[in-house]
This record gives structure tokens, sequence and C-alpha cells, in this order.
């Protein structure tokens, strides 16, 4: 004998099993904001080094030796290095073994990509001939191994003295200075071209 089913019953029966694997569903879905916030937070990584010394050769010469008390070299969306603590760079001539001209600052930031060094704080530049360059700010292209700033700058070299308000363009071994709007004071030969 066949036992009839109902159409009520089996609506019924698929009725509660909708409703119970609806509950389970949104049950399932609750979002919890910390473990939502670790899996998609920005992760920076970090490098430490201590009492750094370093040196920068290219075709077989060493053309600069850069030494500071701490680095830190992070990993973001741009690789950069950092001198949080200070710097000092020795950069060599082409002989690679006299020193050509020396940089002293408080702060430095290498980004890798551009090969380009950000100086800021009591930045100075020394030649061995004694000329100086002094500036708060200070950006070095390592490729083409010039100097630049938009920032004040002063200029100091055997007799001159110059100022320039909205900054310059400078060689590594300041044999070329190019201030934007300079102020001050050059000996000037009885021709009228600088000393």
């Amino acid at each position: 004998m066949k036992k009839k089913i109902s159409y009520t019953a089996i609506s019924q029966f698929f009725f509660a099993a909708a409703f119970i694997t609806g509950c389970c569903f949104l049950y399932s879905c609750e979002n919890d904001e910390k473990k939502i916030y670790d899996l998609t937070k920005k992760v920076v990584m970090k490098e430490e080094a201590i009492n750094i010394e370093s040196y920068l050769s290219q075709g077989g010469k060493m053309k600069a030796k850069l030494t500071a008390p701490l680095m830190l070299r992070v990993q973001s969306d741009t690789v950069y290095v950092e001198f949080p603590q200070s710097l000092h760079v020795d950069f060599y001539g082409d002989s690679s073994s006299k020193i050509e001209t020396w940089l002293d600052s408080r702060y430095g930031k290498y980004f890798e990509t551009f090969s380009k060094v950000y100086l800021k704080d009591s930045v100075t530049v020394i030649t061995a001939k004694g000329d100086t360059l002094k500036s708060p700010d200070l950006w070095w292209d390592q490729n083409t191994k010039i100097f630049y700033t938009d920032k004040f700058a002063t200029y100091h070299g055997i007799g001159k003295s110059i100022y320039g308000g909205k900054g310059l363009t400078a060689t590594q071994d300041l044999n070329s200075v190019i201030f934007n709007d300079p102020t001050g004071v050059v000996q000037v030969s009885e021709t009228g071209f600088p000393k």
C-alpha cells in the first residue's frame, strides 16, 4: 500500500530545511573587525643596522664611503634606506685615493629605485680646496653626481660668498654652482670675471 504524502508536508519540510540552512549561512558570515584588519593591514618590512660603513664603487674604482650610526632599510610601496641619526660621506675623485668632497647631514633618505638621496637638517658639503656649501635641504643624484635644492643655500669659497634664496644646482665637486636667485660678494679681476 502506498502512503500518500501531502503537498503541505513537503513544503513544510523544505521551508524548515531552508530556514535552518539560512541560519547557518548568516551565522557563518559574521565579520570580526579585528580579523579583517589583521588580514588587510599594510605591512612595512624594516631592517635595522648600526655602525654602518658602506663603500660605493664604479668600474673598479671607489667613488664614495658612507658612515652612519644607524641605518633602516624599509620595504613598503617604495624601497628606501633611511639614516635617522646622521651620516657622513667621503666622495673620491677619479684617482680613487684622494677625497675630493665630503658631506655631513643629520638626516638622509636614499631612494634605491631612483638612485637619489634626500638630505636635510644642517647639510654641509666641503671640498678639499675648502669651498663650502650649506643648505637645510638638499638632493643628491647618484647618476649625474649633481646636488640640487629649491631652498635657501650658501656657498663660501676663496674670495666669494654667495647666498641663494630660491635654490641651486651644483656638481658634486662644487666646480660648478648655479644659484637661482643669488646675492653676495665675489672678487673679480681687472677683466670683470671672477677670480
